[in-house]
């Protein structure tokens, strides 16, 4: 039986080498993703308030948006489109001139297979009353009525051009409807990511400035209670019976309990999306000079993968592959 002073276990420690040695969770530019905002109707890229560093991009400059991605060896950019003018039905979403599909086409030109393109397949930044589906007379949100309509949204995406959906409405069926949708339309090759088990959260605020969302209320009846692991994870096993390729937890930071019960079950790839409030409190928090943003950021998603994810969704995608490709330590 060994003990101290033979077994110290800060042997492993000392050095930058040795602890790259010893690491047990790496991090490769390849594996992480990078939302893009696209805004119809401006000329140059605009400045989101609450989220330093993140702009609302216009469509022509999306090729090099992705250049920039595929250039340090990102896995992949997530599109996500503000439309000029919203309406009860969200129908820019399925409309082939809308934002979203004109810029998915564009996108996928410029990847040219260099990266995926990626889609938020949801109608809230679609409809002018901001929710991620159609609105029964009474004032819910109507599951059945959304699906046929997530369906030819997935389809139009596909012939955009995307690579993969990412499923972000939170409706019950909708992975099979719109893998339905697909393979009848042809499109059995377009993967679906479906965010399982993504949950009503106070971390979203900063993306509602950067969709210019119109929402009033909250999302409660259909994203996922705080309080649920299980149900998290049995979100997730329903969406990989109706077919999805990969499952994802939304936000990541609060919800790293289910993240990793997801991965331990799950026998596709979890993903996790690092969301714009654990984003901007960084960024203030560093900018006031409360903590070092290197470091918190390098320890933030090196969390994130530890506890089980394969790939991770965040805003500091670009920067965070430079460091990497530069050999930089993360945390």
């Amino acid at each position: 039986m060994t003990s101290f002073p033979t077994r110290r276990l800060r042997r492993l420690r000392g050095t930058p080498a040795l602890r790259r040695l010893a690491a047990e969770h790496h991090l490769v530019p390849s594996q992480l993703v990078l939302p893009v905002f696209v805004k119809e109707g401006i000329t140059e890229a605009q400045p989101i308030a609450s989220m330093p560093g993140v702009s609302q991009h216009p469509l022509d400059a999306i090729a090099d948006v992705v250049d920039e991605a595929a250039a340090a060896g990102l896995g992949g950019i997530m599109l996500f489109g503000v439309p000029a003018v919203r309406d009860a039905v969200g129908s820019g979403a399925t409309d082939p001139s809308g934002i979203l599909n004109r810029a998915i086409a564009v996108a996928a030109r410029a990847a040219a297979g260099r990266l995926t393109v990626q889609t938020d397949l949801c109608l809230d930044e679609f409809t002018d009353h901001g929710h991620c589906g159609l609105l029964a007379a009474d004032g819910s949100v109507d599951n059945d009525a959304t699906l046929e309509v997530y369906a030819e949204m997935g389809v139009a995406q596909a012939r955009a051009g995307a690579d993969v959906l990412g499923l972000s409405g939170m409706m019950d069926g909708q992975v099979a409807a719109v893998r339905a949708g697909l393979d009848a339309a042809g499109f059995a090759h377009v993967a679906i990511l479906a965010y399982s088990a993504k949950y009503a959260s106070a971390f979203y605020g900063p993306f509602r400035d950067a969709v210019e969302s119109t929402l009033q209320g909250d999302r409660r009846t259909y994203q996922m209670d705080p309080a649920n692991a299980r149900e998290g994870v049995e979100e997730a096993l329903v969406d990989i019976a109706e077919g999805a390729d990969v499952v994802m937890v939304k936000p990541a930071m609060p919800y790293l309990d289910v993240l990793a019960r997801v991965s331990d079950r799950s026998n596709v790839p979890v993903w996790a999306y690092q969301v714009s409030g654990e984003y901007a409190m960084i960024e203030h928090a560093s900018a006031a000079g409360l903590i070092d943003r290197e470091r918190a950021i390098g320890e933030s998603l090196v969390g994130i993968r530890r506890a089980g994810a394969d790939v991770i969704l965040t805003y500091w995608a670009v920067e965070v592959a430079h460091w990497l490709r530069a050999g930089k330590e993360l945390a």
